[in-house]
């Protein structure tokens, strides 16, 4: 994709050089180890490291601070191709680029250096937005950050965060004049080893047991006032900012896992002979492939569209939303097609398919439902 505003389909020799990277690591590295890490549920530390060692997990980060500086379409390519090995693996790994993005949005450069430095130096981050009864409705989280002296006391609790249990810190999101609503909400950075910060166990969890995902609470915690991102009140808006940074490399999860459904199907659908022919020579199975690969082609493209956009200085709201709804979608119809193409052996966890069916389910829910995404499409369609 160019950046000076004329459309290409085609991929820069470096991006085809990230691309290549991320495809071989998913293929060597997380690919073997999947089904392993999606029966014991214990969080994959030999793959991140690995993946901390070639600074996947600082995507994100500017190069000045130690990360490998990646735009945001180059974001989505790796992003894809790690979660064609293993979402839950892959929602480990960039999860650092989603609890970034408020530090890389208001953040100064002293927080920048920092905690990108930190981040290139190996340590993961959580993001804190959701909380118990606050999902889709960001502004009705009930967290709150109150001023005393130089420092803010950080109460509440937040759930479903990923990378809990592992993070290093965390950004967090807190009402600090809760009067306000939407203009009353702040961003911190708040620091895991500090007193009053605990995290729940992980949650057991329909599909991608690699990545955890835990509660966290904070009780009178003392956030010193130089931890406020920009400043008070902004933070819905870097909520907002967050999530058409954040949307894009998601979908692209949901790209690589229904692309990693077909590759499969494709497979199953030579070898698999009924009738004295193979599957795929059936016209209602090549169809059905045939519509699995549409899906995957077409989510594909509305994920380039949405990351370039951002990359080129464009408000990518709109085109985030289509991205996320529709390759969200896409792969829970292509994973279940994929079952349905693999037949009784499709519901059998000895065969891929059965997980990435499980697997697929969040990318509907996390990152702003699929409900959600359609509820932002009306309103910017009838803005106008």
């Amino acid at each position: 994709m160019s950046k000076n505003g004329s459309v290409s389909f085609g991929l820069t020799e470096e991006q085809v050089m990230i691309q290549q990277l991320a495809r071989d690591f998913a293929r060597n590295e997380i690919a073997p180890v999947a089904e392993h890490y999606d029966k014991s549920h214990e969080f994959p530390w030999p793959v991140i490291k690995k993946a901390q060692e070639m600074g996947l997990t600082a995507m994100s980060v500017p190069e000045d601070y130690g990360g490998l500086g990646l735009s945001l379409f180059e974001e989505t390519l790796v992003a894809e191709e790690l979660a064609w090995g293993c979402s839950g693996m892959s929602t480990a790994i960039g999860v650092n680029g989603l609890a970034f993005s408020p530090i890389l949005i208001a953040g100064s450069d002293e927080q920048k250096k920092e905690y990108g430095g930190r981040m290139a130096d190996g340590e993961l981050a959580g993001y804190c937005a959701t909380e118990p009864e606050a999902g889709s409705d960001v502004a009705g989280i009930k967290t709150t950050a109150t001023k005393n002296g130089d420092h803010y006391i950080l109460n509440g609790s937040k759930m479903f965060i990923t990378g809990a249990t592992v993070a290093n810190y965390y950004t967090v999101f807190a009402y600090t004049d809760p009067s306000q609503r939407y203009n009353g909400m702040s961003c911190f950075i708040v620091d895991r080893d500090w007193e009053g910060v605990s995290v729940g166990k992980p949650f057991d969890k329909m599909g991608q047991h690699a990545s955890d995902t835990a509660e966290v609470v904070f009780e009178d915690v003392k956030v010193p006032a130089s931890h406020l991102l920009g400043q008070e009140g902004i933070g819905f808006m870097i909520a907002m900012k967050v999530f058409d940074r954040s949307r894009p490399p998601t979908a692209a999860g949901a790209v690589g896992v229904a692309q990693r459904a077909l590759d499969e199907s494709i497979q199953y659908a030579k070898e698999r002979t009924t009738w004295g022919k193979p599957l795929w020579q059936h016209q209602v199975m090549g169809h059905m492939v045939a519509d699995m690969a549409m899906q995957v082609e077409a989510s594909r493209m509305l994920v380039w569209k949405a990351a370039w956009s951002v990359d080129a200085g464009e408000r990518n709201t709109t085109a985030a939303a289509f991205a996320k709804a529709y390759a969200a979608d896409a792969c829970m119809k292509v994973t279940t097609d994929a079952v349905q193409v693999f037949g009784g052996y499709g519901y059998m966890s000895e065969y891929p398919v059965e997980k990435l069916m499980r697997d697929a389910k969040i990318f509907q829910i996390y990152e702003g439902t699929s409900q959600i995404q359609r509820n932002i499409v009306v309103r910017e369609l009838f803005r106008k």
